[in-house]
């Protein structure tokens, strides 16, 4: 092999010596050295374009054969971050550097410590191309598992890793190209570590917290959720180091800090189109001065209201046999008796029961909350099997259309302001 190589730069050799002579003779004097360096730069950039269009076609074309994605992930992963780009790069430019010092031979002593920092630089800039690849490989590889929780991680991972190997391969760089011991800058860098802490604040917590939220799996791209702090409600789009973007029902976009992600209140409301359920709880405030027994009169009326009709029959026995050996009985405030109030609740209940779009297997319930200056709120507090937007609303605005008119008949005064 060694034998090869060096028949190699021999016939390397050879050839562009006439190139060197003729250099020679047509440039001025003194700057026959530039001249060299020029050409010779032009000749490598020329065989590297040529060696790398020539493996980047071999590779790719091995890798075209594992094109299922089900089978070979990990393949299709390598393939769609296009690290065998990086890996066709890095070989031809070894070949540059193997090669060089063969193009020019007598022009050796000036060009070669030019050459050479120049290939460790683009060697410098592949490694940091194939590092951000890589992750965006493994990105690409949860992505066809729709594990997405580790995309998160990955994605707080990479933009992380980013800035910091911008920073890190920017000192080796610079290192390669001036000739600078790394440990010279990185002994100057301790004392402005504090700056960079502080410069590097926001980076430090959305890294943080991306990581959490992956590993706790409360929140992930594509979740409906609910912001309070700033009134913000819609779908997660994107979750980056530094901000969250969230796309509003209203057709607009909000951005937050990620790192508000692990400080602030936020209602994953995600759960409700996972179950295909959603919950009403919404209140009538009735007027307490409406409120009043109902009398045997009243009773017989409401009693052709078939939702209570055999509550009421059932009821007016039950008091009427408690009131059999009470003094006073005539009275009406003696004893227990039904109320507009308490029969209106009753009725509101067997109604919302037989609507067939609420969840029979969850809690469907008509409520009393505490009294306010408004009046007395009667909750419906229950939950639809119809999770669709629109559908929500609609199957909710005809729960209290109905109950709304309703009320009229027990005599209830529904609150309101009064203009």
């Amino acid at each position: 092999m060694k034998n090869q190589l060096e028949e190699t730069k021999d016939l390397i050799q050879e050839l562009s010596e006439p190139l060197y002579v003729y250099i020679n003779k047509i440039s001025p004097a003194g700057l026959e050295w530039v001249f060299h360096i020029i050409v010779k730069l032009a000749l490598l950039c020329a065989v590297f374009f040529i060696i790398d269009f020539i493996l980047k076609i071999i590779i790719n074309s091995i890798f075209g054969i594992f094109r299922n994605q089900e089978k070979y992930p990990i393949v299709n992963s390598v393939y769609a971050s296009k690290i065998t780009n990086s890996l066709a790069h890095l070989i031809a430019l070894l070949i540059i550097g193997g090669i060089h010092e063969s193009i020019f031979a007598g022009a050796l002593t000036r060009t070669t410590k030019f050459i050479v920092r120049s290939v460790n630089l683009g060697i410098v800039m592949i490694f940091a191309g194939m590092l951000y690849r890589g992750l965006a490989a493994f990105r690409n590889y949860f992505v066809i598992k729709q594990d997405y929780y580790k995309i998160m991680a990955l994605n707080a991972i990479s933009e992380t890793m980013k800035i910091l190997g911008i920073f890190i391969f920017s000192v080796v760089g610079i290192c390669v190209v001036f000739g600078i011991k790394g440990t010279t800058i990185v002994g100057s860098l301790g004392a402005i570590t504090a700056v960079l802490v502080l410069v590097f604040r926001d980076t430090i917590l959305g890294f943080v917290t991306g990581l959490h939220v992956a590993t706790s799996k409360n929140l992930k791209v594509g979740d409906w959720v609910s912001i309070p702090k700033y009134n913000v409600e819609g779908n997660i789009a994107e979750i980056n180091l530094l901000t969250t973007r969230i796309n509003n029902f209203d057709k607009t976009f909000s951005t937050i800090p990620t790192y508000d992600l692990l400080t602030t209140e936020i209602k994953n409301l995600q759960v409700i189109s996972e179950k295909n359920t959603r919950r009403i709880k919404k209140s009538i405030y009735f007027n307490i001065n409406s409120f009043k027994f109902l009398t045997d009169q009243e009773i017989e009326r409401l009693k052709n209201i078939n939702l209570i009709s055999e509550y009421l029959a059932e009821s007016s026995i039950n008091l009427k046999k408690e009131k059999e050996n009470m003094a006073h009985k005539e009275e009406i405030i003696n004893g227990r008796q039904l109320t507009n109030i308490g029969v209106f609740r009753i009725y509101a209940q067997k109604y919302i029961e037989r609507i067939p779009e609420l969840d029979k297997e969850g809690p469907i319930m008509v409520r009393q909350l505490n009294i306010t200056p408004q009046g007395l709120p009667l909750e419906i507090y229950s939950f639809t099997n119809d999770t669709e937007w629109v559908r929500f609303e609609q199957i909710q605005a005809d729960i209290f259309d109905h109950l709304l008119v309703a009320s009229k008949a027990f005599d209830l005064e529904v609150m309101q302001v009064k203009m």
